[in-house]
């Protein structure tokens, strides 16, 4: 990797006049595609904007290694016929003696749909022109929420398709046709088209593969928020829970919780080493109810919380010192958000995060007039009734009273059925994008606390029985992993390494093994990983392919990838609260 990286630096040193001559406005207008290119499109020639962007340093990032790179940094606008929208878009295109061939399509987070120079760098950084658009909302700085209503009660629904798939399919198309131009690439010569994001990114990847197969080579997808009425309406089941049984555990208790969960579950994998591997063990052996009554204590601190991710923070409050011993009470909150919802007959209505997680949706505030800690209503999953349900402009609901887990199912079966075919996101037939050879990684952290890891076995299931009916699981599996595979990434949060659990690896040159398997036919047997932080910062490690598990033999010190029914039948889900199949 090093070698890698020097090589690309030197590279564009070598083409830095190359670059600067290159990155013109009047090359960019004339690499533009022709108006009508996609039906209805005009693009916006005195839009255009292009810098040369020089010794561009980028380290202690998540989802690729650190580089210095060169680059030219373009920007135009677009519109749509018909509609009074303006779209922009932006594109890192490569130094000319850098470029190999590559086109990068990059998404957003939470209710961004572009996270712009957090993820483009890492498609220059091996060649690509990487691209990333605003999806007409009116500026990269602006969020689908913002724009989702045209006023109370009107949903802004070519706003909602944009976001659920559209504008990231234009901005490929375009690029991929802007990238052949400015780099004088014939039409005989292959461009390998590619797509990076995670949570919302990942939403977004998944959105291609099953809308616009035919435009890509590889997806690789973290953590997707697809799902999308079931996942935004879930992020309010902790609240409901600890309502429902009228016990607030301070966020003490619940870190003690997770604590002790981890420290027990850790060495269920065959090695200590503060990471969970395994929660499907720890869930098949742990009673968490051997919590109760150990202590606990955290100092004084301001607390803040994220909404969906790694995305809007929400406003800070002090908590003053917290000490106690862990109640039964508090164990039983968190068991019941452990176990997922159900309704009132027992019948599932969703999921919920694997044990070792925190509690993140479930985080109570202080009253200091009281001092007692009181519900604090989860803004990700209150805003998504308030504002996408009820239609209001509204950032999240006022009270949970008279709410119940029959009507959080209730609300999960609106969303779906109100934006199935725009941002639920699973449709399961990927017949196009694998006649076209696309192949895909997907990843998620066993320790997501905010989209559970379960959410993406299913939806590997769903591909699996869809596109091989008939066959036996492991004969279904083996073909599906020709051309699509799952990595359960140990000890990982949601999209990120995790700071409860330091020493657990996270797949960073996930651009690197998707070029190889397209373009080499080097399949990614098992995911290639770095330790970001703790103890063994910058080691290597593997990540087992989906449906294997991890589990380290001889001390601790070798990999092995095992089949164990068990554990895998603890991530089989029943949706059985949903008449109509939940893939």
């Amino acid at each position: 990797m090093n070698q890698l990286l020097s090589f690309l630096t030197l590279a564009s040193v070598a083409y830095a006049t190359s670059l600067g001559s290159a990155c013109t406005v009047s090359r960019i207008r004339d690499s533009l595609p022709e108006n009508n290119y996609i039906l209805g499109v005009t693009f916006g020639h005195d839009s255009v904007t292009a810098n040369a962007v020089y010794n561009s340093s980028h380290s202690d990032g998540t989802f690729f290694p650190d580089a210095t790179i060169d680059f030219c940094n373009v920007t135009f606008s677009y519109t749509h016929s018909g509609l009074d929208q303006t779209v922009i878009v932006g594109y890192y295109l490569p130094a000319p003696g850098n470029f190999k061939n590559r086109f990068l399509a990059t998404g957003g987070g939470a209710y961004a749909i572009q996270s712009g120079s957090m993820s483009a760098p890492g498609g220059v950084m091996y060649g690509a022109a990487s691209g990333f658009t605003d999806g007409g909302f009116g500026s990269m700085d602006t969020d689908f929420d913002e724009v989702f209503l045209l006023s109370n009660g009107t949903i802004n629904w070519p706003i909602v398709y944009m976001f659920g798939y559209q504008a990231i399919k234009e901005m490929t198309i375009i690029g991929k046709q802007l990238t052949r131009n400015f780099y004088d690439v014939s039409n005989s010569t292959k461009v390998y088209s590619y797509y990076q994001g995670c949570s919302e990114g990942g939403r977004e990847g998944w959105s291609q593969g099953q809308r616009a197969g035919e435009e890509y080579d590889g997806l690789i997808i973290g953590a997707p928020a697809f799902r999308y009425g079931q996942q935004q309406a879930n992020h309010l089941y902790s609240n409901i829970v600890e309502k429902t049984l009228d016990y607030y555990p301070p966020p003490c208790e619940l870190e003690k919780i997770m604590n002790e969960t981890i420290s027990a579950c850790d060495p269920l994998d065959g090695r200590n080493d503060g990471v969970v591997s395994r929660s499907d063990l720890c869930q098949l052996q742990f009673n968490m109810s051997s919590i109760i009554g150990q202590s606990y204590y955290c100092a004084a601190s301001t607390a803040s919380s994220l909404g969906l991710g790694f995305g809007k923070r929400q406003a800070a409050s002090a908590e003053p010192a917290q000490n106690g011993t862990v109640s039964a009470e508090g164990v039983a909150v968190a068991q019941k958000i452990v176990d997922g919802l159900f309704d009132s007959k027992g019948r599932r209505g969703y999921i919920s995060y694997q044990m070792g997680a925190d509690f993140n949706d479930a985080q109570t505030a202080y009253n200091s007039t009281t001092d007692e800690w009181e519900l604090s209503i989860a803004s990700s999953g209150g805003e998504w009734v308030s504002r996408f349900l009820d239609l209001k402009d509204e950032d999240n609901i006022s009270t949970l009273e008279g709410v119940t887990y029959d009507t959080l199912v209730g609300w999960m079966k609106e969303g779906m059925t109100r934006y199935m075919d725009s941002l639920q996101t699973t449709l399961p037939d990927l017949t196009t994008f694998h006649e076209n050879g696309g192949k895909v990684i997907h990843y998620h952290g066993e320790q997501d606390s905010s989209i559970p890891t379960g959410s993406s076995v299913h939806y590997y299931d769903s591909v699996r029985q869809t596109m091989y009916p008939g066959k036996s699981y492991n004969a279904s599996n083996n073909e599906l992993q020709e051309w699509y595979r799952l990595f359960l990434v140990p000890g990982a949060a949601h999209c990120a390494s995790n700071s409860a659990q330091p020493n657990g690896p996270f797949p960073q040159t996930n651009f690197e093994v998707m070029a190889r398997w397209v373009e080499q036919g080097i399949v990614p047997q098992t995911l290639n990983a770095t330790v970001l932080s703790g103890d063994n910062k910058g080691s290597n490690e593997q990540i087992c392919a989906w449906h294997l598990r991890p589990y380290w033999k001889d001390s601790g010190k070798t990999l092995t990838c095992e089949y164990d029914q068990a554990s895998i039948d603890t991530f089989t889900y029943s949706f059985d609260a949903y008449k109509t199949p939940l893939y």
